[in-house]
Order: C-alpha cells, then structure tokens, then sequence
C-alpha cells in the first residue's frame, strides 16, 4: 500500500427513513476543519433510494462533493449492501481519512468496511485532531474510561473512525456555498451475507432524544431511589427540558439505557446541564461537560462535579428542589400572566 495514494476527507452520511441524521452534519463540521488543515477536499457520501434532494444541504454544511449511491437494496440500512457500496466509493476515491457516526448503523457498518478494506477502525472517538506529520489523531476512552487513549495508524489507509453523537459540533450553514453533486454507479451482488428487508414498521411512539434537549436535570445514585426522581421530572417540566441520568442511575433501574449521559451512554451539549446526586466521575463529565452552563447540587462539598459545574449547591437534593421548582412555578405564573 502506498499511502501516498491517498487524500482526501469523507464522511459516511447517515439517512433513516430518507431523514438525514444530526451526527452526520456533525462529522461534516468536524470533517470541514481537518479537509481546510491538510488542504484536501471534503466528500460526502449518501447512501440509499431517492436521496438527491439531501445534497444542497450537505454541500451547505461543509461537503466540496456529495457522492450519492443509489440503488433499489439501498432504500433501508442492510448490512451487506451498504458494505458494498462504501467499498466500491472508498475504492474509486481514496480518501486518507474517513468518518462514521457511532450509532448503531455506524458501528456495524465501519467495522464491515475497514475489514474489507484491510485498514484499521478507532471505534467511540470523542476527539479528532491532525498531527505534524499529518496523520488523524483518534482519541477514545480506554480502560473503562480512566484513560483516554490517542491512536494512529502510520501504515494503513484510509484512516478510519466513529465518533460519538453530540461529540463534534455543526459549523454554521452556508446557503451560498458550492459543490460537487456526483452519481456514483454502484453494483450490489447477492451473497452468503445477503439478508432482504421483506417490510419494516416505524414505531408510532416519539421517543424524545436527550442529545437533542436545551435542558437537561440529570440524576444519579445520591437522588437514592427511583421514585425521588419524580423531583427531577417535576423540575425538567417548569423548565421544558427532559430528565437524564448517570450510569449509577441507570445501573440501578432507576432509568432506561436511552437516557443515560456519558462514555458509555450519550454526549449532550443542552444550554442547562443541572446535575443532582452525581459525583462526577470521569466517566459522566465526559458526556456533559461541554453544556452552556452547568448547576451541580450534591451532599458531599467534595465532589468531583463541582469542580466542572458552573455553579455548585452543597446540600440535600430532595430538600432544595422543592424550593426551586416553587420558585419557577411562580416565574412561569407570572408569564402567564403577562401574555
């Protein structure tokens, strides 16, 4: 392998029912800056059916070129076909650096590709950085999340990473921007692997996406039991936010996987992180530290949490919510009032 071959940045882009996902706008934030570092072009590649309409807004948040891939067996995520197709457009472009979201087509699909490709994947990246001698440096936690660990991959290519949702950040739409819009012919061959989607059901129900909130009160093992967090859904209610948790939390039962903050659950940038009963191990603050302004409330005065809190309540949580949520009662009254 000749690495000088090589050049260039693309971003997997991800689409679930013809919806492009917020991760991948992300990657083509992240993807835009590391393409300006080395002086490479920026391509995005879209998979699936009737996707052209996507094109003008990845080239408005970043993309110099959009490859789009369609094909009938691409319409719904599949396994097989979506591997193939990545590899035929990775094959054609050559790019030194490609990047996929770390969900959960993400992290079945990357690991597929750089098999196939022979290179090497950094999986659950939460930072991206590009080194003097121009290789991508990929940082992920390690050992449970007590180090984070940078890796590099000197002799192959492409360099290939997942990166966490909420990790990286959109830079900001350009509707004047130009590109590249490319038909990319791709030719799907049934095999062993080969598994057709016969029909799908979309579930009716919304499930409400804490990486998606302003504002976010979050517990953790001090709340003390999982019907204390009604306290914290009381709260989340006056400020129009959404309850979240630590891993202790949800560990406990007390809340589901989905509304777990942190390495091992998601990263969250709300306006409002407020942080009842949490320590703030490294594990937690990894996955909320970079909110707009953070309040901790915790019993112990030396806990971690309010060493990255903005501002820090030492006291009871079941004793000074009530208070607080009182408080914003009469503020929200009050506007009503005025409207």
């Amino acid at each position: 392998m000749n690495i000088k071959d090589y050049s260039g940045v693309l971003v997997f882009v991800e689409q679930r029912y013809n919806e492009i996902q917020n991760v991948s706008l992300e990657l083509l934030g992240k993807g835009r800056k590391i393409a300006d570092e080395l002086g490479v072009t920026l391509v995005a590649t879209l998979i699936g059916k009737d996707i052209g309409k996507h094109s003008r807004l990845l080239i408005e948040y970043g993309a110099d070129k959009v490859l789009l891939l369609e094909e009938d067996h691409l319409e719904l995520y599949a396994t097989e076909p979506y591997t193939q197709a990545m590899v035929q457009a990775l094959n054609a472009e050559k790019p030194e650096i490609v990047l996929f979201g770390a969900t959960s087509i993400g992290r079945d699909l990357a690991p597929r590709v750089s098999a196939r490709l022979e290179t090497g994947l950094t999986a659950d990246c939460t930072s991206l950085d590009i080194s003097e001698e121009r290789m991508l440096l990929m940082t992920r936690p390690a050992f449970g999340g007590n180090i984070m660990a940078t890796i590099i991959s000197p002799d192959h290519r492409p360099q290939m990473s997942t990166v966490r949702p909420g990790v990286m950040t959109k830079i900001e739409r350009d509707v004047n921007r130009t590109g590249e819009i490319v038909d990319f012919p791709v030719k799907i061959e049934k095999n062993s692997c080969f598994v057709e989607i016969l029909s799908f059901e979309k579930e009716t129900e919304e499930k409400k996406d804490i990486q998606e909130a302003t504002v976010l009160v979050s517990g953790g093992r001090g709340i003390g039991s999982p019907e204390n967090f009604g306290l914290l859904h009381d709260l989340a209610d006056e400020l129009g936010g959404l309850v979240s948790a630590s891993r202790a939390a949800v560990d406990s039962g007390w809340m589901d996987h989905d509304r777990q903050v942190g390495q091992t659950g998601k990263t969250v940038r709300p306006n409002l992180y407020i942080a009842c009963g949490i320590s703030g191990a490294i594990q937690h603050v990894a996955g909320m530290e970079e909110a707009e302004l953070i309040i901790a409330i915790n019993k112990d005065k030396g806990a971690k949490i309010f060493e990255v809190a903005d501002l820090g309540v030492v006291g009871d949580v079941q004793k000074i919510l009530p208070f607080v949520i009182d408080e914003i009662k009469k503020i929200n009254a009050g506007k009503k009032v005025q409207n």
